[in-house]
């Protein structure tokens, strides 16, 4: 790819003239185009097969979408990358789109990860768990599910008809007796050797098969089996097997529902109405519905079906594999150039299919019903929180309806394990991949200081925004602040904007009344009388679950900064001791401190364990006496 980058002179003239001014030195290559304002804001970012031939359908007066019009009426500058092939082009159109996020864009807003079962292959006994992430751990992957309910239904069929360990290599090794799962028949308790390593590879293999859609084979050869041991006269190992093939059983029934003549894709259908979109995505694999999400890009009043289908597809698999099949509810701009996109990023074909008739087009009709319904929530939600919104305004005195509200609170026992939490709420709800949390790092507050760290936190969070977006130009800065507490903690907020020069954003202490009860909540803001809302008033409904949520994102923030600390150990610091050599150094002497204590022999005596990093160890533990 070779970039150029053509700018023009800033001044009064916008439109068509300035883009007719980049023809001249436009050729005729493949590649990217973007649209900026007056102020260098990106308005559009597009792709083209021909670069001049494109950006000359901007530079006509007439003829335009509205939604164009506008763009093209706002344009004072323009950039360009050339690429070599069209489908380049393509590629790098979604990740620009992604990372700049322009204004007259399609835009998928939610880029959630998607979990996937992971059957390890670290260990003898191979456990069976979630994941969700960067695919780093030794295994094989089975997904994406829609969401972390459908892993758990899955994993919960798996345990009860293959009996796979899910408990973590520590506890597996540290235990001693069977665990609660070894009682009500969800696994064969390797841990203590209740199940060979030989019989328990081919379960692996056997819950394998039914990830892949192999489930016919398993069961006749458990069926098998059961006959065997019944002759043998061995009736116990005869009734497990007997419950194992009734788990399964029950399993295939309640997967009636699923494909039979689509072994792995996608079906993504689109619903737009009143310029807003609902694109709903079903995953099938090995012939199983692995559940459903909805997604509601970010669409203009004019835009067409085919675009906004074609930028989905775009950004949905810009960061995700591909399946071989793509089942699609409308036809989109350039199917060959996106196929072609989606075939090189997974290394086989990728096929995009708009079916007319038989399954494939019923699975279309149930996504296209599922998006419909999903959109007329959506779309009561949003009317519900605009007037939310608005009554807030009302309550609080503000000069319009907040479109951002960040929520503050902090979480810590008696000081320890600190951490501060900021939650955030648009007209569209709660937006999670806006929340953050903070460690809170002061070595000079007394623990248990809210006031302390409620400045700590509320310095980090405005340096920043003043560094990152000082004009308020990216839409990150709040409207109204909302703190957990009273006068106090309003007044240690208002010093921090005196501080840092923001005095103009409306800040809200909520604290509980004087029973502590919720609904009667009094409220605070600097030169005013506390006061109260009606007990029924929707607004302090809305005011109550924003407050919670901060509370439960700021425990659950803690809860986990504690596990992890519980959980760590002196030798997470030992330079050359993974996972694997920390396993086998706590399973022969059975504590970290008795692994400080030990000499060097009995630390070469460890498996695994080399003479010279025995050494690393001895030396790690008594250099620091």
């Amino acid at each position: 790819m070779t970039g150029k980058v053509d700018t023009h002179p800033k001044g009064e003239v916008l439109g068509c003239e300035v883009i007719q001014g980049y023809l001249k030195t436009l050729d005729v290559s493949p590649g990217v185009y973007r649209m900026l304002d007056s102020e260098s804001r990106v308005l559009y970012v597009g792709k083209a097969r021909n670069l001049r031939a494109r950006v000359s359908n901007y530079a006509r007066p007439t003829g335009h979408t509205p939604r164009i019009a506008r763009m093209i009426s706002l344009t004072a500058s323009m950039m360009f990358l050339t690429t070599k092939t069209e489908t380049e082009a393509l590629l790098l159109e979604q990740n620009l789109i992604k990372q700049l996020k322009p204004k007259f864009n399609v835009l998928l807003r939610d880029d959630k990860s998607f979990p996937n079962i992971l059957v390890s292959a670290d260990h003898e006994y191979p456990q069976i768990k979630k994941h969700r992430g960067a695919k780093k751990e030794k295994g094989s992957y089975y997904g994406p599910f829609a969401s972390a309910g459908a892993v758990n239904r899955t994993l919960n069929q798996l345990q009860r008809v293959f009996l796979l360990r899910d408990c973590s290599n520590s506890m597996f090794e540290s235990r001693t007796r069977p665990c609660l799962q070894y009682q009500i028949k969800r696994c064969s308790a390797p841990c203590v050797g209740k199940i060979s390593p030989q019989d328990y590879r081919q379960t692996v293999k056997d819950a394998e098969k039914f990830l892949t859609g192999k489930t016919t084979d398993i069961q006749a050869r458990l069926a098998h089996e059961m006959s065997q041991a019944s002759e043998a006269m061995e009736f116990e190992r005869a009734a497990a097997l007997r419950d194992r093939i009734k788990a399964l059983t029950q399993v295939q029934t309640a997967q009636g529902i699923n494909p039979k003549g689509v072994a792995e894709a996608d079906i993504v259908a689109l619903h737009l109405e009143n310029g807003q979109a609902c694109v709903q995505v079903f995953f099938i694999r090995a012939n199983q519905n692995w559940g459903n999400r909805d997604y509601y890009p970010r669409v203009g009043a004019d835009v067409e079906a085919a675009e906004v289908l074609e930028a989905f597809l775009g950004q949905f698999y810009d960061t995700r594999e591909p399946p071989r099949q793509i089942i699609l509810s409308n036809d989109i701009e350039n199917p060959d150039l996106m196929a072609e996109a989606l075939s090189g990023k997974l290394g086989r074909k990728v096929e995009l299919i708009v079916p007319k008739r038989g399954e494939k087009a019923e699975l279309i009709d149930g996504a296209l019903r599922n998006a419909r319904e999903s959109l007329a929530r959506k779309m009561a939600e949003t009317a519900t929180q605009a007037r939310l919104m608005k009554g807030l305004a009302e309550a609080f005195d503000l000069k319009a309806p907040p479109e951002r509200i960040e929520v503050y609170d902090n979480s810590h026992i008696q000081g320890a394990f600190a951490v501060g939490a900021m939650i955030v709420a648009g007209s569209e709800g709660f937006l999670k991949n806006q929340y953050r949390k903070f460690n809170i790092r002061g070595e000079d507050l007394t623990p248990g200081d809210d006031f302390g760290m409620m400045k700590e936190v509320l310095k980090r969070r405005f340096k920043r925004l003043i560094k990152e977006d000082p004009d308020r130009s990216e839409g990150h800065w709040p409207d109204l602040l909302l703190i957990d507490g009273g006068a106090g903690q309003v007044s240690a907020v208002a010093s921090i904007m005196r501080e840092y020069g923001v005095e103009d954003i409306p800040m809200v202490g909520v604290a509980k009344g004087i029973d502590r009860d919720a609904g009667k909540e009094e409220f605070y803001r600097m030169g005013n009388r506390p006061f109260a809302l009606r007990h029924n008033d929707p607004v302090l409904y809305f005011i109550q679950r924003m407050r919670d949520e901060a509370h439960r994102f700021a425990i659950g923030t803690h809860r986990a900064k504690r596990s992890k600390a519980v959980g760590a150990t002196p030798l997470d610091d030992v330079p050359g001791v993974g996972a694997a050599r920390k396993r086998a150094l706590l399973a022969h002497f059975g504590s970290a401190k008795a692994v400080a204590r030990a000499n060097l022999n009995d630390l070469k005596a460890v498996d695994g364990v080399s003479g010279a990093l025995a050494e690393k160890i001895y030396d790690y533990f008594h250099e620091r006496g």
